[in-house]
């Protein structure tokens, strides 16, 4: 009796063990998910001294590289009155309303009798002016050419008639422009800039002169080293750095309220890629005005350029992540090569770290994610993981 008893008892243990195994089996493939912590900041500083720039010693600037950021300003926020500069806004608005393709002549003006006098008035007071005749035909192009490479005053005028219609109409409209395009600190009160009234900041005309440049006959314009205008004849740009080093424009400005002013673009290749320097200076007045502007416009881009370099901004094996398991042990997850951008020491630029599925163990080398660095250019790179983990087994020992 006691024997078939025993062989019960037994019967029945062997049972509950191998039940027991997929039982195991089973809370073994319900095992926790291995816990993410990102280390990786979401911002990350390219190193070095921050760069000394060449800011003019006087005045107002700004200055910006196209896609990558600005490197600031000096000369706090105060409108100021920017002479000629303004004429980038009649430019603005001539070819809004009028469109040109590159190449193509645009809507033609005949020069009256009284605009012929008014021209030879505006040049017996000292303004810059184009000169011109009663019955001469002027094309839009050749009108934009004069407003922009010798800034006739006169010129800004007779468009601002034409363009309106009318000189109030056209000045409603200006200042109608700059507020759409965020311009808050700027106030035109004539085309041509002649009026002291008409003021803006640098960092105001940066925003219409990114606009300017994106239209293709506004950027030909500017760059040309020198037009020919009938009458007249050749006349050199203002601007003379246009045509050297990378410089594609854009206009300058001076009088005796304003001081000289430039706004300057100029181009330069790094890692492969061109990138546009834009900047401003105003309010520069040691010697020649529009000199004095385009040579500290010069030496602000020329410090710019110097700085701007292709840089290390997260290396590589820099953690960016740590996976823990259930017991809290954990392992790093590294960045497997280095991540560059362009700009300079001190630029933040934004990170992004993207994560598979979730798992439940994970060995050396693996790609646990990928590290995006929002720089110029966007550059990725596999996050592998250091060392292996797992969770620890739910499966009981057997005694």
């Amino acid at each position: 009796m006691r024997s078939k008893l025993g062989s019960l008892l037994a019967a029945i243990a062997i049972v509950a063990l191998v039940g027991a195994v997929p039982a195991a089996a089973g809370r073994a493939k319900t095992l926790p998910y291995l816990r993410v912590h990102r280390v990786l900041p979401k911002t990350v500083t390219l190193p070095g001294p921050r760069p000394r720039l060449a800011w003019p010693s006087e005045g107002e600037a700004t200055v910006a590289v196209e896609g990558v950021g600005s490197l600031g300003s000096i000369g706090g926020r105060r409108a100021v009155p920017i002479a000629s500069v303004a004429k980038m806004m009649t430019a603005y608005l001539t070819l809004r309303k009028f469109p040109l393709e590159p190449g193509a002549e645009g809507f033609h003006v005949t020069i009256t009798a009284a605009e012929a006098a008014e021209q030879q008035a505006r040049a017996a007071s000292g303004q810059s002016t184009l000169p011109v005749v009663a019955g001469e035909r002027l094309s839009e192009r050749q009108l934009l050419e004069a407003l922009l490479i010798p800034s006739a005053n006169n010129i800004a005028a007779l468009l601002a008639v034409h363009v309106g219609p009318g000189m109030g109409a056209f000045l409603g409209k200006m200042n109608r422009a700059a507020r759409a395009l965020g311009m808050s600190r700027t106030t035109y009160t004539d085309p041509s800039g002649l009026a002291a009234s008409t003021v803006s900041t640098p960092l105001d005309q940066l925003k219409l002169a990114r606009v300017d440049l994106e239209n293709p006959t506004f950027a030909q314009i500017v760059a040309m080293q020198a037009v020919t205008l009938p009458v007249v004849g050749r006349v050199a740009n203002l601007n003379y750095l246009v045509g050297h080093r990378g410089y594609i424009g854009i206009k300058t400005g001076s009088d005796e309220a304003a001081g000289g002013c430039l706004v300057f673009a100029r181009q330069t290749s790094v890692g492969g890629r061109t990138f546009t320097v834009i900047g401003a200076v105003f309010g520069q007045r040691v010697g020649e005005p529009v000199h004095a502007a385009v040579a500290a416009a010069d030496r602000l881009a020329s410090s710019v350029v110097a700085t701007v370099k292709e840089r290390v901004a997260i290396p590589a094996g820099t953690k960016v992540m740590t996976l823990e398991n259930s017991a809290g042990k954990t392992v790093a997850v590294d960045t497997s090569r280095a991540l560059r951008a362009v700009g300079w020491p001190g630029l933040h630029i934004a990170t992004q770290v993207t994560v598979g599925a979730p798992r439940r163990a994970t060995a050396q080398g693996e790609r646990f994610g990928v590290v995006t660095l929002r720089g110029v250019p966007v550059a990725r790179t596999s996050a592998v993981v250091a060392a292996p983990l797992s969770e620890p087994s739910l499966t009981p020992r057997l005694p």
